[in-house]
């Protein structure tokens, strides 16, 4: 283990990529750039985590921020859960540590969004305490070092992944070897097409011994994913005004807004389910009229098709039976609300053409 950790240490310590967060070891700049990067290519992440900071230059104004705001500087970036428990933890960690980060794993961990890997990374790199990370790339360069025929995503396997990699983990700069095993992943060790000529740890590689870099990691074949057909409605008032909606707080999508709509079921034409819908979540009825845009958009387990169609408003009080809240909004104000991006093509939709006439 020694010379592995050399090895890979001096590889960092030369090709480490210069990247905005790791310019000091700012426990709040660590943990939103680790937040961020969940799920997320780096290049994506970049220019909201600065615009991010500009705006929350510490843990202290990010607690005192309005929800909204802070879902709409994250507008894009999606997984918007993240965003949602980046705030109640900021809130946590200034009324309940002082506005400290707690400096321990286990301590990090007990925060809202904070799982076991971020709780290692944000300990490791900022506090430099002895905390291992397993993510993808750690688990694929693991799986190929030891070059493991087991299914790596059974839970008995994982565990034996994080055992491994809290016993490699040197004492001394654990940090900075976290950071250089999860850059050999993202850089080198990639999914496909391993770079092993460029390896800095090939010597110690098993798989690569053995020719077995592109069967490992093991993984179960993911099941295929549904796809849904979904509408939305631009419901126009006689004011020249639309009716947009604020999804529930918790679950897909929460506290983000969207032109109201839902699901299609068995039976139903799109029309049909956009007037059910409407009526069910918004106790109103419209005349639904021209179509204006299909946006396709996928989630981590499901695609849909989203159909807007334009309408108009005929009866009914709006009221929030479904919704959490509901305003009227003229077009130029759309700005002002955090929207996920599938409405986001619908309101690109709705700027390139003018309005027609129902």
């Amino acid at each position: 283990m020694p010379s592995f950790t050399a090895d890979l240490l001096r590889w960092f310590r030369r090709h480490r990529a210069d990247l905005p967060w790791r310019r000091d070891s700012d426990p709040y700049r660590v943990w939103l750039s680790e937040i961020m990067l969940q799920q997320t290519q780096v290049a994506a992440v970049i220019p909201y985590y600065e615009r991010f900071l500009r705006h929350f230059p510490n843990v202290q104004a990010l607690a005192a921020a309005p929800l909204d705001e802070v879902l709409k500087l994250w507008e894009g970036l999606g997984y918007y859960s993240r965003a949602r428990n980046l705030h109640r933890a900021a809130q946590a960690i200034v009324q309940e540590h002082g506005g400290r980060f707690p400096q321990a794993a286990a301590a990090l961990e007990k925060l809202p969004g904070i799982g076991r890997y971020t709780a290692g990374a944000v300990a490791s790199i900022a506090f430099g305490q002895p905390a291992p990370v397993v993510d993808g790339n750690v688990v694929r360069v693991l799986a190929r070092l030891l070059d493991l025929p087991e299914d790596v995503t059974q839970a008995a396997v994982k565990a034996q992944l994080w055992q491994t990699a809290s016993a490699w983990l040197p004492r001394e700069r654990p940090g900075d070897y976290n950071q250089a095993l999860m850059e050999l992943g993202r850089v080198i060790c990639k999914p496909r097409r391993p770079r092993c000529a460029a390896c800095p740890v090939r010597r110690h590689c098993l798989a690569a011994a053995h020719g077995t870099q592109a069967q490992r990691p093991v993984k179960t074949p993911r099941a295929p994913v549904p796809h849904y057909d979904v509408t939305a409605g631009l419901i126009w008032d006689g004011a020249g005004r639309l009716l947009i909606a604020q999804r529930p707080p918790e679950g897909l999508l929460g506290g983000l807004w969207e032109f109201p709509g839902g699901k299609q079921e068995p039976g139903e034409t799109l029309p049909q389910t956009l007037a059910r819908e409407l009526r069910e979540e918004l106790a109103i009825e419209v005349e639904v009229g021209d179509f204006l845009v299909r946006v396709k958009h996928a989630f981590t387990h499901f695609r849909i098709t989203l159909h807007a169609y334009e309408c108009r408003h005929v009866a009914g009080e709006p009221q929030a039976l479904g919704v959490a809240s509901f305003a009227w909004v003229t077009p130029d104000e759309l700005d002002r609300y955090a929207f996920g991006k599938a409405d986001q093509g619908v309101i690109a939709a709705l700027r390139e053409r003018p309005r027609r006439l129902l």
